[in-house]
């Protein structure tokens, strides 16, 4: 099984393109009693939120970014008077509207500096709030959540993909499936692949060693062509979930934009709204029951570079959709853009820490004790204050 570790390992290409490939999309379900559902989507490569989720109201905006984030005024759906929501989002603009979306604009896990996708991700899913011993982790906060819950039984866990989830994993058991998915790279990616190590000597011939491993096992139709796998996953959790199984985890990749990104960033908005609107209409009435809350595992830089894109960041934003969701907010405050307002100088400015959301939504939904989700579940958290996110 090729997974993102082995992948780098094998061609020494130690760096974004690889955590951020399409290749490494997985999914991972739970079962646990009640009606309550949890579906938590993993964005693999650091979505942008400034620009997801535009502050065309903070005055600053305009300075730092020239062709990205530009408002209402180029296409984005304003939602409050400050925030406005990218056109690749506007699908979801009528939950917004019924009060069964909202979003969370500066969040970040307690990493900071190194800005690595692969440690980024893996404390996101590990839920630790340190990057110390992360190789060594052997669960995830999805897994020690069951671990604790009261009355808790199951067939317990299905991984899915190429990939088990390190937020599902640990005691509680799981089972594995593999949906019908192209192991592949298309041209486009190819291309720029190469040119990212071409004056790289040692880079270059391990881009052109990585891409002869991927050739050799590609399968499927035309890479090419567009592919569905964010549907046929968001299906087949709907399927999960209106049956036995409460809590779903997927991932969804392809999030690094270091150049273009308005293109790009707009595709897979497109695809992570395709893919709540398939799990709402899937899941039927179960959708009053239902959270879903899209992380990823930091931001992007404040400032827009040359290639028309953003670079590794600190704070980012969360997306937070379902029946069970009391919508229509922006929660948490807004740090700014300002020179003196942003991380070390060129990133959001995060207010709070991911994790505490996902606690929250945890006490509220399954009825963990705080005093679990701030010591095991999420060791040294501090949860806050209750966003009230959920109806």
């Amino acid at each position: 099984m090729l997974t993102r570790r082995l992948f780098l390992k094998s061609t020494a290409l130690i760096g974004c393109s690889a955590a951020a490939s399409p290749l490494m999309s997985s999914a991972a379900f739970a079962s646990a009693p009640g009606e309550n559902r949890l579906v938590v989507i993993i964005l693999r490569g650091a979505m942008d939120g400034i620009d997801a989720f535009q502050p065309y109201g903070d005055r600053n905006l305009a300075d730092l970014r020239k062709t990205l984030s530009l408002g209402p005024d180029h296409g984005a759906t304003d939602l409050d008077g400050f925030f406005a929501l990218h056109p690749g989002l506007s699908d979801l603009m009528p939950l917004w509207q019924a009060g069964q979306m909202a979003f969370a604009p500066a969040v970040s896990t307690p990493y900071r500096d190194k800005r690595s996708h692969f440690d980024g991700q893996n404390m996101l899913e590990a839920g630790t709030g340190t990057d110390l011993h992360l190789d060594d982790q052997q669960d995830g906060w999805l897994n020690r959540m069951l671990q604790a819950m009261p009355g808790q039984t199951s067939e317990t866990a299905y991984s899915v993909g190429v990939e088990k989830m390190l937020i599902l994993q640990g005691a509680a058991k799981a089972k594995s499936w593999t949906p019908d998915a192209t192991l592949a790279l298309s041209s486009q990616a190819e291309r720029l692949l190469m040119r990212m190590y071409h004056d790289d000597p040692l880079f270059r011939e391990a881009s052109e060693q990585a891409l002869e491993i991927v050739s050799g096992l590609q399968t499927g139709p035309d890479p090419d062509k567009p592919q569905e796998e964010h549907i046929e996953l968001a299906r087949f959790a709907a399927d999960r979930l209106n049956r036995d199984t409460r809590i779903a985890s997927f991932s969804m990749a392809g999030w690094d934009t270091h150049s273009g990104q308005a293109g790009s960033l707009k595709r897979n908005l497109g695809r992570l709204a395709d893919t709540i609107l398939t799990l709402k209409q899937d899941l039927g009435r179960n959708w009053d029951t239902t959270t879903v809350m899209a992380m990823t595992e930091f931001g992007r830089t404040a400032r827009e570079n040359g290639a028309a894109g953003t670079d590794h960041g600190t704070g980012g934003a969360m997306l937070v959709a379902g029946g069970a969701v009391r919508g229509g907010q922006v929660m948490g405050e807004w740090p700014g853009l300002g020179e003196s307002d942003l991380y070390d100088g060129r990133d959001l400015m995060p207010l709070r820490d991911i994790r505490a959301y996902a606690a929250w939504a945890m006490h509220a939904k399954f009825g963990i004790d705080k005093t679990l989700l701030e010591g095991s579940i999420f060791p040294d958290l501090d949860m806050g204050s209750d966003p009230r996110m959920l109806a």
